[in-house]
């Protein structure tokens, strides 16, 4: 694993957030690793068989050949493949752009219901030659297969193209999961045994959850990453801080932030100054401060101009000053707060950090 203090050119992979989610990545083998729910097993069947059924064996798939330059490789990270709503087809000529501009990560998610787009636009670029399958991080977070099942037994699924595929409850809460997540995790850790998977990480894990995963005796492969949310309205100083010192990755999802007071990060005077000063976007910079940081970062569009810009941040620096400055703006404001979910046993936000 690499040390959390690497060059964050070189761009890491997310995971799971609590007992009902898995996650992994490869640099090898299938573009897609994840098949259609529906392939998935019954939920009776044992934990790390019904993990394994859900994946691909890496040594199914063919990589063409291919070159990658080394300034293609040197990228923050990549990420066109989040949750941006698209039409049929966008998602996948944004992944070729983004490859084409040089980005070599790719961050999905069952969730997202784009990975089949996601998959189609990486095959098309090996095909053609431009990019080889082993030069690509793609991450991924497919649900538990019992969340999976129940969920197309249960009548309260909400009609969000995401919420609809957790089993609710009456009141359209989230039906807890009372498996403990280490159990989990050693589900996963028996994908990297086998071949399926590369590494496997945790997401919007907080210092306790962390330090408990990192102390779990037997553990076999510590978490490469905790993918969090993370921009100057939101810090994360404290637990940045946390993970980096127990070499764990950060990877900041939501960079670009969201509205304080009516303002838009974006939009903020500090944020527009500073990108004047530079001759930057203020995209760029938000991104660029992430960069500092020592942090991964995950933008997501599907605009060529805005893929091509994102990726434009390696040809300037922002001073301490401007650091300080940015640093400055929080404000605690989480956006992503998952409030169907606050009362499952392992909601993590409900700590400070």
């Amino acid at each position: 694993m690499p040390p959390a203090n690497q060059d964050v050119q070189s761009a890491v992979l997310p995971a799971i957030w609590d007992s009902s989610w898995l996650c992994a990545s490869s640099q090898s083998g299938c573009p897609s690793l994840i098949q259609p729910a529906s392939q998935c097993p019954a939920r009776d069947t044992s934990s790390q068989e019904a993990l394994r059924s859900c994946f691909q064996p890496l040594s199914e798939c063919q990589p063409s050949q291919g070159t990658s330059s080394q300034s293609q490789r040197r990228v923050a990270s990549a990420a066109v493949a989040r949750a941006v709503p698209a039409s049929p087809g966008k998602v996948t000529e944004a992944v070729k752009e983004a490859i084409d501009t040089g980005y070599r990560h790719f961050d999905c998610a069952y969730f997202y219901h784009n990975e089949r787009e996601v998959g189609a636009g990486i095959r098309c670029k090996i095909k053609e030659g431009a990019v080889r399958r082993e030069d690509l991080f793609i991450a991924t977070k497919p649900p538990h297969p019992e969340w999976i099942m129940s969920c197309s037994e249960l009548s309260f699924c909400l009609s969000h193209p995401r919420v609809q595929d957790l089993p609710l409850d009456e009141s359209n809460m989230v039906i807890p999961s009372d498996t403990d997540f280490l159990d989990t995790w050693e589900a996963m850790e028996d994908l990297v045994i086998t071949g399926l998977v590369k590494n496997i990480g945790v997401s919007n894990f907080n210092h306790e959850q962390l330090e408990r995963l990192l102390n779990k005796p037997g553990l076999r492969f510590k978490p490469l990453t905790n993918q969090i949310e993370c921009h100057p309205y939101l810090t994360q100083k404290n637990l940045i801080s946390f993970c980096q010192s127990r070499d764990v990755s950060v990877t900041a999802y939501r960079p670009l932030g969201g509205s304080c007071e009516g303002v838009d990060l974006i939009d903020n005077p500090v944020i527009q100054r500073i990108a004047k000063e530079h001759g930057k976007s203020p995209a760029q910079i938000l991104i660029r401060f992430q960069i500092q940081r020592n942090v991964i970062v995950i933008p997501g569009s599907i605009t060529p101009s805005h893929i091509k810009e994102n990726i434009q941040v390696f040809d300037f620096e922002l001073t301490q000053h401007d650091m300080d400055n940015i640093l400055s703006l929080n404000r605690n404001l989480r956006l992503a707060t998952f409030p169907i979910t606050k009362n499952h046993k392992d909601y993590p936000f409900h700590i400070e950090y």
